[in-house]
């Protein structure tokens, strides 16, 4: 098994790392009600996903 001969430095594995960047997530906007929501995801406000109803929306 391949062990390593030196420590590698703080700075070393840091610089390594420098590009694990988290994303935002992209937003769409809901073609029935206009409110913002995931895409390829039903709308959590009006439960409408594709132009069919798919969930009961919440709070109606």
């Amino acid at each position: 098994m391949a062990v390593p001969k030196r420590k590698i430095s703080k700075q070393r594995g840091r610089k390594r790392r420098t590009h694990w960047k988290a994303t935002t997530p992209q937003v769409s906007v809901c073609p029935q009600c206009n409110s913002p929501k995931l895409p390829y995801r039903a709308c959590p406000s009006c439960g409408y996903y594709k132009d069919r109803p798919v969930i009961s929306a919440k709070g109606i």
